[in-house]
């Protein structure tokens, strides 16, 4: 944070009394700006090495003084923006110098840091906590990348190029070691805010329109039905095992994720329209209701977990401890599959629904999927496989 401001003489510029005009060179972040100062001096009194007019007379005293008060203005307006803790430039010094305005410019951080403000305020009431949490997991992100990257610790958001999600999808899988699907996330939180701040004005246009994130092909693992069938049966001797199998077996049979088991309460569990029980709640992912009914084999497990002095249903631990568990449990069966919560939520909707024949626009409203895109794009390929086995079964019949 230094600046260099030093005088010389432009030979080039002379007046009609031969003398030359004297300018400014003001350096800042390798940066320059020369300017004339309107002051004239005969070469042969302009003494390079001590910046000064000589000899001392009227005329050269006057420039002198000259000279020192443009000197104390470039670094009266230098230090102001020092105090300001804002991005500048040998520009901005200038034209603050000359008293011109200069227009707030927004950073790429201190932007999304607004941003997030902004979103906090939402908690509770658009969005949860959770969600904030990871978009300011990828506000540090940003962060670390533009200093790894511009040796900064912001950037202009009118800076901001396509090439800067090329190097940022880069450095997450460089220097973070992210995968594919991590990164993706990143950037598309990144870009909501810049999004917003195209809306807002701040920018002219979307500078990552012509954007498109890299595919990623989604392995949709799930118990098949031998498998199911084998778990269920198993009784284990440890009763935590036990416990987290039945919470395990009770998601493949309802779709809930881990969250909204743990939160299911008595009272979401209600009579439909059709006289028999159904859970109703919200999708603690999409905020969306979700109607599940209840399977005989998930009524079975509400029964024998019931408890008259609590009101959720089932008393599930952590979800690090239930994931650890669950992975005990993979290998005393024999399961190759990596067993979470996620994966009987995929079996309920591949082996207890669509291999039941249950359409898929039935199966997107009970998993609670924000678009039935979301459900074809997951377990599309469990229908190809579905339709290929009973083309098989009518192949063996021919």
């Amino acid at each position: 944070m230094k600046i260099t401001i030093r005088f010389y003489i432009d030979k080039s510029k002379t007046n009609k009394k031969d003398k030359s005009v004297i300018k400014c060179r003001t350096t800042y972040n390798k940066n320059r700006k020369e300017f004339s100062t309107g002051l004239f001096i005969n070469p042969s009194f302009w003494d390079s090495k001590h910046q000064n007019a000589k000899p001392p007379n009227d005329e050269n005293d006057n420039i002198n003084t000259q000279l020192s008060l443009i000197k104390s203005k470039i670094n009266r307006a230098f230090l102001f923006l020092q105090i300001q803790e804002e991005n500048f430039s040998v520009d901005d010094i200038y034209m603050l110098y000359k008293g011109v305005k200069i227009a707030k410019e927004h950073n790429v951080i201190e932007y999304f840091e607004a941003f997030l403000d902004k979103l906090k305020k939402l908690i509770g009431i658009d969005i949860k906590q959770i969600t904030w949490n990871k978009s300011y997991y990828v506000k540090n992100n940003v962060k670390s990348f533009i200093k790894w990257k511009y040796k900064t610790n912001d950037l202009p958001l009118n800076k901001l190029r396509l090439q800067f999600l090329f190097d940022f999808d880069y450095y997450l899988k460089t220097e973070k070691n992210h995968k594919q699907i991590t990164v993706n996330k990143n950037i598309q939180r990144f870009r909501k805010s810049v999004k917003v701040a195209v809306a807002e004005g701040y920018l002219d246009k979307d500078p990552f329109l012509l954007y498109r994130a890299k595919h990623i092909k989604k392995e949709i693992v799930f118990l098949s039905v031998d498998e199911l069938e084998n778990l269920e049966n198993h009784q284990f001797v440890q009763p935590r095992l036990q416990q987290v199998k039945d919470w395990f077996v009770f998601s493949c049979y309802t779709g809930l994720a881990y969250n909204e088991i743990k939160n299911l309460k008595k009272q979401h569990i209600v009579i439909g329209f059709d006289g028999e029980l159904w859970i109703e709640m919200k999708r603690e992912k999409t905020q969306k209701n979700i109607s599940v009914p209840l399977l005989p084999k998930a009524k079975q497990l509400i029964k024998k977990y019931e408890d008259d002095n609590s009101e959720v249903v089932f008393e599930i631990c952590s979800n690090q401890r239930y994931n650890s568990y669950l992975k005990e449990i993979a290998n005393i069966l024999g399961i190759t599959k990596r067993l979470t919560t996620h994966t009987a939520r995929k079996t309920f909707a591949s082996t207890v629904l669509l291999y039941n024949d249950v359409p898929m626009e039935i199966v997107s409203q009970l998993l609670g999927h924000s678009s039935i895109i979301t459900t074809e794009d997951s377990y599309g390929k469990v229908i190809k496989r579905k339709v290929s086995e009973e083309i098989n079964k009518l192949k063996l019949k021919g």
